[in-house]
């Protein structure tokens, strides 16, 4: 799957060609085991089964990373969540901004086909990882639905409450993130409680630089028949 990427670097733009082969979603990937256990309850509440281990890595087709701008999924049981992402390029870590769109009906049958079902939406744009990991901790993630025509807040919270990437890295089978592998790196809870949005907006902060990696993305909700 060929994704572009545009990078801004202390030196200066790069563009980005990354043909992705093999696409990777961590999940229960926070470091406080309180957190995580909150979010299994609240996954646990719309039915969904406890995972077999933490963190839990699901292998979902490349095929499935898009960066458009409207996506289709089927039926209205579906909800995006903001996460780090992670590929390499050349010998070179970089880091941006996706969503694990997930069908929440599914997911109360299998995790592993619930999240297999939706595109995953990534941003255009990425940063070096090097560049932010000495203040990884500082940025923020958060996310935006658009609810009764208002963008209402969704997500938010310190990447500190999740494993780092090199964390995570280090921990799935491999213990490597080769060329062509993309891994998202966790999320968190839904403020006010895990539901579907018309639209969802996802974003990654950098404090310091004063930036941020974002995305915007419309759903289509294709009838669900039988």
């Amino acid at each position: 799957m060929k994704t572009g990427f545009q990078v801004e670097t202390s030196a200066g733009l790069r563009v980005l060609d990354v043909d992705f082969h093999t696409l990777i979603v961590a999940g229960w990937a926070g470091r406080d085991r309180a957190a995580v256990e909150h979010h299994i309850e609240e996954l646990e509440a719309l039915g969904v089964p406890r995972p077999s281990r933490v963190p839990l890595y699901y292998r979902v087709a490349s095929n499935q990373l898009t960066q458009a701008d409207q996506v289709q999924v089927v039926g209205p049981h579906t909800s995006g969540e903001a996460e780090a992402f992670v590929f390499t390029h050349g010998g070179e870590l970089y880091v941006s901004v996706a969503s694990d769109h997930t069908d929440r009906k599914l997911e109360a049958h299998s995790v592993a086909l619930s999240k297999q079902v939706c595109v995953k939406p990534v941003a255009r744009a990425a940063w070096l990882y090097s560049e932010v990991a000495d203040y990884w901790d500082e940025l923020v993630l958060r996310s935006y639905i658009v609810e009764n025509g208002q963008t209402v807040l969704y997500q938010e919270g310190p990447v500190a409450s999740l494993r780092t990437p090199i964390e995570l890295i280090a921990a799935c089978e491999s213990g490597t993130l080769p060329e062509g592998t993309g891994m998202t790196c966790g999320t968190m809870a839904a403020i006010g409680g895990i539901r579907p949005a018309a639209v969802f907006t996802m974003e990654l902060h950098d404090p310091r630089r004063d930036r941020s990696l974002k995305h915007r993305y419309q759903v289509d909700v294709l009838p669900e028949v039988s």
